[in-house]
């Protein structure tokens, strides 16, 4: 029996062996019973499957969106307030979110669609803007994205694709890294460090 089946000889472009770069046309693969008997070395430590195995190339990000959802699907699991500002990229009035001026020491808040941790409670500050204000997220949990018009810089839950508002820097505030990252108090979720 051939390692490669028919479509995976047809489909295969190239295959790397020691560092060079065999054309499929010319390269027939072997059975594995001739791969086992004129293994070299590599191949006997390594194993010929995983030396020959055709390793896939993704030209996607790091950060892939994990949460796919259509936009009748969003309607369904977010209010209609929700879905204007996080799915219809609208902006909450100032004010007007529960949690602008709350401060706890511990927990954590998440995005409302997918419920991804995005901020830790202790990177909260208040600003003085009129929405929940954080100097930082998660690692790779806030994606940034600049506006059309280049003036601002947008930012996004890394998960679902959701938006969350904008981040602004180099405003003079006294936090570690001198951010302020303006977010919209419904696209949040705040969990208590001592909740499940």
């Amino acid at each position: 029996t051939e390692i490669f089946g028919p479509f995976m000889h047809k489909a295969l472009k190239g295959l790397v062996i020691g560092g060079c770069v065999l054309s499929a046309k010319a390269f027939v693969p072997p059975s594995a019973s001739l791969l086992a008997r004129r293994a070299s070395p590599l191949f006997s430590s390594l194993g010929a499957a995983a030396v020959l195995a055709p390793r896939a190339i993704s030209s996607t990000p790091s950060h892939r969106m994990s949460v796919e959802k259509s936009e009748e699907e969003w309607r369904t699991v977010l209010s209609k307030e929700q879905f204007k500002v996080l799915r219809g990229k609208g902006t909450e009035s100032a004010g007007s979110s529960e949690y602008n001026k709350q401060y706890p020491k511990d927990g954590s808040y998440g995005c409302v669609g997918c419920g991804a941790p995005l901020y830790k409670a202790s990177a909260k500050f208040d600003s003085g803007c009129g929405w929940p204000a954080f100097y930082e997220g998660y690692d790779g949990a806030i994606k940034e994205v600049k506006d059309k018009d280049g003036r601002r810089i947008e930012i996004l839950c890394n998960s679902c694709g959701g938006h969350l508002g904008h981040v602004f820097k180099g405003e003079g505030f006294k936090n570690p890294v001198d951010a302020r990252h303006c977010v919209n108090g419904i696209c949040l979720t705040y969990k208590d460090a001592s909740g499940p």
